[in-house]
């Protein structure tokens, strides 16, 4: 028989067998998908302290590049080689002072905040309380109303700290063991990370010629170049967009910050260093992210003064129109390539596939699905000459 028919048959054949192999995968997936998730969840525990190392080393890979550069220009011929380890050294130490200087700054406003908000609380609620009632004087209808509504909230609030804030705590006590044990795991998977994170600064020159000989060991050369093409793309977007947005959020804190600055000597802001951390952290959040922080940033102004909160929300809606219409579009132009629309269906969908961190990468991520798709639409409407379709 014809060879070539032969060969035909041969890989029709395992086309089929392939199918029905990965139809029965997928059913047993399906069944199993308890038991599947249970796996899944186990296997990221364990490589959870290769997440964080990963991430970090990813974030820090641009800077420590850079300091290199520096660091190699100014050493002698016989020291270069030294470069890419004192930069590790270098961005390292330059984070953690980053990372102390935030914490140093916000955990003692945080802390004389809840102090503040825990001693002005009780006293706004009292002084709300008799404005409601001097108001309603003369209507001892409504008086009454608001008096039974007042005491039945006050019997509500005394029955619920009785039948479950008591009770919750005391199961928190008797969960300490457990509270504690998780701490330290979160802890070991940071000081691991931290150590992987080293040693994948230290060897990302040698992971990437690894990764590269890999691609091409696997593929053919035309196959491999494409792809490495691709995850070219992929780290530039990636990287263009939170490099971006970290220095858009920097700088919409600081402006947020002048601005707190200038109002507690005009208006008598407090917590500024609070509010301006809360306002530039939380804008890292694509579209979402100021309003996010307005929320909290807002309630700590309300206690003090009503009329300074409601000036700090038209400055943040102000705020917000600069960032998205000049700030950000100049930050990140060319490093994503979608419109608000595609943004905020990026942020929708991933936000419900995988919560938070879905709000995070959901939009790096679906700009290479987007391009993907468009050069695959590109591709087709050039084999049938009808590129004019996109004029």
């Amino acid at each position: 028989m014809n060879k070539e028919f032969l060969k035909k048959i041969f890989f029709k054949s395992l086309t089929g067998f392939l199918s029905l192999a990965l139809a029965i995968l997928l059913f047993f997936c399906i069944q199993r998908m308890d038991q599947l998730r249970y796996a899944l969840r186990w296997l990221l525990g364990v490589l959870t302290p290769f997440v964080y190392g990963g991430a970090m080393a990813y974030l820090l890979k641009t800077p420590c590049g850079f300091l290199e550069g520096k660091i190699e220009e100014a050493l002698p011929e016989k020291h270069k080689k030294r470069a890419n380890v004192l930069s590790v050294v270098a961005v390292l130490l330059i984070s953690a002072l980053l990372i102390y200087l935030l914490l140093n700054m916000v955990i003692p406003e945080m802390v004389s905040s809840i102090v503040a908000l825990a001693v002005a609380v009780p006293p706004k609620a009292q002084e709300f309380a008799n404005w409601v009632v001097g108001h309603l004087e003369g209507n001892e209808l409504l008086q009454n109303y608001v008096n039974n509504a007042f005491t039945n909230m006050e019997g509500w609030l005394r029955n619920w700290a009785n039948t479950e804030l008591l009770p919750t705590v005391q199961n928190m006590m008797g969960g300490a063991v457990t509270a504690v044990s998780s701490v330290f795991t979160v802890l070991k998977n940071i000081i691991l990370g931290v150590i992987i994170c080293i040693y994948l600064l230290v060897g990302r020159k040698k992971f990437a010629k690894h990764g590269t000989a890999l691609v091409y060991a696997l593929f053919k050369p035309e196959r491999a170049d494409a792809m490495l093409k691709e995850f070219a793309f992929i780290d530039r977007t990636f990287v263009g967009f939170f490099g971006g947005k970290i220095l858009d959020s920097a700088i919409v804190g600081l402006i947020c910050y002048a601005f707190c600055v200038v109002m507690t000597v005009v208006a008598g802001f407090q917590n500024a260093v609070l509010i301006s951390v809360i306002i530039g952290v939380t804008n890292v959040i694509p579209y979402f992210g100021p309003f996010i922080g307005a929320v909290p940033a807002a309630l700590l102004i309300l206690i003090s003064s009503p009329r300074n909160c409601l000036i700090f929300l038209i400055f943040i809606v102000i705020l917000q129109q600069f960032d998205g219409n000049i700030l950000g579009p100049k930050l990140l132009a060319g490093s994503v390539g979608l419109t608000g629309f595609w943004v905020l269906f990026a942020i929708t969908v991933f936000q419900g596939l995988f919560g938070f961190m879905g709000i995070l990468v959901g939009v790096p991520v679906f700009a290479v699905i987007y391009d993907l798709v468009r050069r695959w639409i590109v591709a087709g409407l050039r084999r049938h000459d009808k590129l004019d379709i996109l004029e």
